[in-house]
Parts: C-alpha cells; sequence; structure tokens
C-alpha cells in the first residue's frame, strides 16, 4: 500500500491511496496516515480510486481517523472508489459518517463550504 499526500492551495490536503486496505496495507500507512489527519480544522479528501480492496481493518482505519478529525472540527471525504470499494463502504454505512464523492470539485466545494 503507498500514500501520497498533497496540500491544494485551499488547504485541503489531498491524501491519495494505491493498494489493498487489507492488513498489510492498513499496516503499512497507518502512522502517516494519522499523521496526515493530526491537528485542529483539518480539511482532507482520501482518493480512493487506486485501491483494490478495503478489508475491516482498512474500514476501522478510515472510521478513526474520520471520527478523530470531526471531533477536532475537521472535515474529510472519500473520492472516487472503485465500484467494489463503493459497495464493502456502502455496506458498512459509512457514506453517513464519511460523505463520498465521484469528483474531487464536489468534494472540494462542500468541505470548503
Amino acid at each position: 500500500m503507498e500514500l501520497q499526500y498533497n496540500e491544494n492551495g485551499n488547504g485541503i490536503g489531498l491524501i491519495k491511496l494505491n493498494g489493498r486496505l487489507d492488513i498489510i496495507g492498513t499496516g503499512e500507512i497507518e502512522t502517516k496516515l494519522t499523521g496526515c489527519c493530526a491537528g485542529d480544522n483539518i480539511k482532507g479528501i482520501i482518493d480512493l480510486s487506486e485501491v483494490n480492496f478495503l478489508a475491516s481493518i482498512g474500514f476501522r482505519l478510515l472510521m478513526i481517523n474520520a471520527k478523530s478529525i470531526a471531533a477536532r472540527g475537521g472535515k474529510i471525504g472519500l473520492l472516487s472508489p472503485s465500484p467494489e470499494v463503493k459497495s464493502v463502504l456502502e455496506i458498512t454505512g459509512i457514506p453517513a459518517i464519511i460523505p463520498i464523492y465521484d469528483g474531487y470539485e464536489s468534494a472540494e466545494a462542500v468541505l470548503l463550504a
């Protein structure tokens, strides 16, 4: 699992994940993802377009960081999950806690609002 982090001029962090969010992949990025999500009033987008598998441990990692961000006044969204990953997210009810966006511009508009 690979994690790339960039911040745009609007203060929104883009976290791009590539690989499998299984026990191995989650272990490889857990500390780095938590670091990207640290601080107050964080605005972030996690790009899941290159994630091809999501296990319960990966789901847990996303939830823990989303709740932590929300508790500190921030917002986070998920971007462009594959149909398979999106199906898992919907089954688990994650869209009620972390919004899912099909396009970067729509995610950015909501986070900046």
